[in-house]
């Protein structure tokens, strides 16, 4: 069994999703992710902005987006979104756990600007799934500065060894 199928299922059942539901989205879901692939989070989410386009399942894994759209009529499933996270900009998410939701934003390399209501059960979900969305995008929006561990070649000042220093944390 691959990494991606291992991760799907219980991330799945994390969010309360049935079987059948899953089973029905997972053959367009296999096609855009790779098999190497973990799933962070699986959840049915809405269009605020297209309150009646019908029932959407969204995948995020540590590499891509994915959210298919149901219709209501005839339940047909249909690719609705499908990037890698390093192409998406502007990712913005804001939890509220009043009204058990959070609304997930990005916009997509098309220029279109993606906005995703995902409700949960119980406020302290919202706030799971804040500490996933922050621990998917958080890497990605690090400046390239950030990242730098050493150098190659370059000489501690002074004479002195070089002293360990965290980079900062934003």
């Amino acid at each position: 069994m691959d990494v991606f199928s291992r991760t799907f299922l219980p991330a799945a059942a994390d969010t309360g999703l049935a079987t059948q539901t899953v089973s029905r989205h997972m053959p367009i879901f296999r096609r855009c992710v790779g098999s190497g692939d973990a799933t962070v989070l699986v959840a049915r989410c809405s269009r605020p902005d297209h309150p009646v386009g019908g029932d959407y399942l969204l995948l995020l894994t540590h590499r891509r987006l994915v959210v298919t759209q149901q219709t209501r009529v005839l339940h047909r499933l249909r690719l609705h979104l499908n990037t890698e996270l390093r192409e998406l900009s502007n990712v913005t998410w804001s939890p509220d756990p009043r009204s058990h939701s959070v609304e997930l934003a990005a916009t997509a390399v098309d220029g279109l600007r993606e906005r995703f209501l995902i409700r949960t059960q119980h406020p302290k979900q919202v706030w799971e799934l804040d500490t996933l969305l922050h621990h998917a995008f958080r890497t990605r929006l690090r400046t390239p500065a950030e990242r730098l561990v050493a150098t190659i070649g370059e000489s501690p000042a002074a004479g002195r060894p070089a002293a360990f220093r965290p980079a900062p944390v934003r």
